[in-house]
């Protein structure tokens, strides 16, 4: 299943300039999804990370990759309507930078999820490096 910008705003609240996915290009509702960003010399963070050697934001990162992770959960039937908020962030890993003119790669995993709490796997490349990795945990409320 692929969903375009539009479709990923109707199912999570992100908006520009917070909304860090441009496209899912495989999902699998509560289970397992992919995407990317283009990631832009236009962003706003770049501004003052870093004057001179514009790097995307570690943060940043894990918040798309969580986004991504909240539309696969978002997508299930029982939580259409329901928002995703970040529980934790485990084990984050960044092997690379991230700069303008990136496509940066996002694959999210859901590990678990029991009751309102979940848990996933999460990691993002370029060209097919990995960039970052972290286990994700969040509250569907």
């Amino acid at each position: 299943m692929e969903l375009d910008i539009k479709q990923i705003m109707e199912i999570i609240p992100h908006r520009q300039p917070f909304l860090l996915i441009d496209r899912v290009t495989e999902m699998v509702p509560g289970q397992s999804i992919k995407g990317y960003k283009n990631v832009s010399y236009n962003e706003p963070f770049f501004a003052g990370h870093f004057p001179g050697e514009p790097v995307m934001p570690g943060v940043l990162q894990i918040e798309a990759l969580a986004q991504l992770g909240a539309v696969a959960v978002l997508s299930m039937e029982e939580n259409k309507g329901k928002i995703a908020y970040f529980a934790g962030i485990k084990d984050a890993k960044f092997k690379q930078k991230v700069v303008p003119g990136d496509r940066l790669d996002l694959e999210c995993e859901i590990i678990k999820i029991k009751g309102p709490l979940g848990i996933g796997a999460v990691k993002a490349s370029v060209n097919g490096k990995l960039a970052c990795k972290a286990e994700i945990s969040f509250m569907i409320g």
